[in-house]
């Protein structure tokens, strides 16, 4: 899972993709592919349609990068560098109106004038509008936070989103933490709002969520997670102004951000935690069907019911559960399969003993999958990542790693995060996955090559779906098994289960969301069909619940992808090349996945012509 890993417009929750799929049955009967003047987008003239579709897109380009100052930054445009959003309901409310007015727009274009890559194009266009849409009318901007994430963190990462290079790089950061108690107060405005019409998070899967903000209100400014820019400054800033710009952040810190989070965290502890709602389904959130159908929608990019996408978990579940069994036999335990789960969450063999023994075997997971990578992919990405472990402040309530991709034009490289924290809940057989699917070849190889395709839109390079980004997760790490990275039954245990996980997910989150299911119906189905740790259980449950429809979208991902891959296979025989066949599916960046279904068809054909 990425931390949301690629930039993300800091208006919206994270989305993935809303679709149509009768807009794009039409447009692939409009003839993809087989006119020789659309297909030919190297010689033919671009068409006058296309030259309104790209004035469009570059007109809601600037939109964005003005609404969304943050954004703007992490994607290597600093003109708005010293200001965050704005986040009152009028301002929102304004931004809807515009994106459909966007919409308006785009629909009026002749579809059947575009190239393949500008139809793909339209048809996320299209998807990222009706989404911010139906995020406003839905009320989801009244909820800002879950049960892992939110807003007051993402804020808290500032120091490593920004550039700091030079004084005024420094000023504007300066001018940011300033600007923080108004953006805090906007957003606790609009969560009381939220209170009001029972648009919340449920209250049990916000147990312990001080802890997210506690760490954040420091007395000492030079303690902050805020300072430490100041604690070094690069060669770009002259050591004349660096005890005045040092004084300056001491006193933002001060001054603002810890008032703003100490702000927060009586809100929240006095009035937020204490008045979110008991239910835990989204269907009792206000229109909570359509909320939970567009969630779906949007994080899966398909047009599938709760009770399909529930019984595809169960299918899921008994064909992975059979494969665990076949481990347990293979390795001789004696005991039932719900003490062999028993044996792996508490035997010492499996737990790191320090911190630092974690970082390290994640460490060498990542550099022997580094070393098999030329071998499954014709194109790698230039930026390098490190490993890292989740920082204090959060890493109580945060899943057991997270991607974070870096700000584009920064000197950051990409970070896999590795949660230290509890080392007993986190089991080194489950590590090789986790890697796997964080780092290489998941999301930063993903994330990265997506944003050095340059030759599509601003809002492509940095879009993320989840269905296909998660789904691309979780194939990485069946790939792990080609590459020779799980070297005993144990690993290919924690693989199977880290599998189990995410098809568990379909079970679960459908449960809770349309049928009734308790919280401890929840965690009693993956304690008994996983080996993660209760402590992992929990955790996730908590987050399936506060985050209707995200976990749906890693188990449907993967399940095309594979697919695709074994009909390509089928097609191609001998003549399939699994290096190009991982370039055709990643160098078009993240597309909803009816859309990469069409595009892999035509490659197929294409590679078939070329043989």
């Amino acid at each position: 899972m990425t931390a949301h890993s690629l930039p993300q417009n800091p208006h919206r929750q994270p989305r993935s993709g809303l679709i149509p799929l009768a807009l794009l049955a039409a447009l692939a009967l409009a003839g993809c592919g087989s006119d020789p003047e659309v297909a030919d987008t190297t010689t033919a003239a671009r068409k006058p349609t296309a030259d309104e579709l790209h004035s469009l897109f570059d007109r809601e380009w600037e939109r964005r990068l003005r609404e969304s100052p943050v954004f703007a930054t992490s994607v290597g445009d600093f003109r708005y560098n010293a200001e965050l959003s704005t986040m009152t309901p009028e301002a929102l409310e304004e931004r809807s109106r515009a994106d459909r007015a966007a919409l308006e727009e785009l629909r009026a274009l002749e579809v059947d004038d575009l190239d393949d890559t500008d139809r793909v194009s339209y048809l996320m266009f299209q998807r990222q509008l009706e989404d911010g849409i139906a995020w406003f009318e839905l009320g989801d901007w009244q909820m800002p936070i879950n049960a892992d994430s939110g807003f007051h963190m993402g804020f808290s990462r500032l120091a490593e989103e920004v550039p700091l290079n030079e004084p005024q790089h420094y000023r504007d950061y300066i001018a940011r933490l300033r600007a923080w108690p108004r953006l805090m107060d906007e957003q606790i405005a609009n969560m009381q709002a939220g209170l009001e019409r029972g648009m919340t998070p449920p209250r049990v899967t916000l147990q312990g969520y001080e802890a997210t903000i506690a760490p954040l209100v420091v007395e000492d400014p030079t303690q902050s997670v805020f300072w430490s820019p100041f604690d070094r400054f690069p060669v770009g800033v002259p050591e004349a102004e660096r005890e005045g710009l040092r004084e300056e952040g001491r006193r933002a810190i001060a001054e603002s951000v810890v008032p703003a989070y100490a702000k927060f965290l009586e809100f929240m502890t006095a009035e937020y935690i204490p008045g979110a709602r008991e239910s835990l389904a989204a269907h009792e959130l206000p229109d909570g069907e359509r909320y939970y159908r567009q969630q779906i929608r949007s994080f899966t990019t398909l047009d599938l019911s709760p009770d399909e996408i529930h019984e595809i978990g169960l299918r899921e579940v008994a064909r992975i559960r059979s494969e665990m069994e076949a481990i347990v036999a293979e390795v001789g335990f004696g005991g039932s399969f719900e003490q062999f789960l028993q044996f792996l969450r508490t035997d010492p063999q499996f737990y790191a003993k320090t911190p630092d023994d974690l970082l390290a075997a994640a460490s060498y997971i990542a550099k022997r999958m580094d070393g098999e990578m030329p071998a499954l992919f014709g194109t790698l990405p230039r930026l390098p990542y490190t490993v890292q472990p989740v920082p204090d402040h959060i890493a109580p309530k945060y899943t057991g790693g997270r991607y974070v991709g870096p700000a584009e034009g920064s000197y950051q490289p990409g970070i896999y995060w590795v949660n230290t924290y509890a080392l007993d809940k986190r089991p080194l057989y489950t590590l090789p996955s986790l890697t796997l699917h964080e780092a290489v070849p998941g999301h930063h190889h993903q994330g990265e090559l997506a944003r050095e395709q340059t030759g599509l839109p601003h809002f492509r390079r940095h879009d993320y779906i989840s269905a296909f980004g998660e789904g691309w997760g979780l194939y990485s790490e069946w790939l792990g098994i080609e590459a020779g990275i799980y070297r005993t039954p144990y690993e290919n245990f924690g693989r199977l289960t880290y599998e189990m996980w995410r098809a568990v997910r379909l079970v679960v989150d459908t449960g809770v969301h349309a049928k009734g299911w308790s919280r401890e119906q929840m965690i009693d189905f993956m304690a008994k069909n996983t080996a993660l740790s209760l402590h992992e259980v929990t955790t996730e449950t908590d987050r399936y619940i506060s985050w209707p429809g995200q976990a749906l979208a890693y188990k449907l991902g993967e399940l095309k992808i594979r697919e695709l891959r074994q009909r390509a296979e089928q097609a191609l025989g001998a003549r399939f090349d699994v290096r190009a066949f991982h370039d055709a599916v990643l160098l078009q960046g993240s597309v909803p996945l009816p859309v990469l279904e069409e595009q892999l068809a035509r490659w197929i054909e294409g590679q078939r012509a070329e043989s």
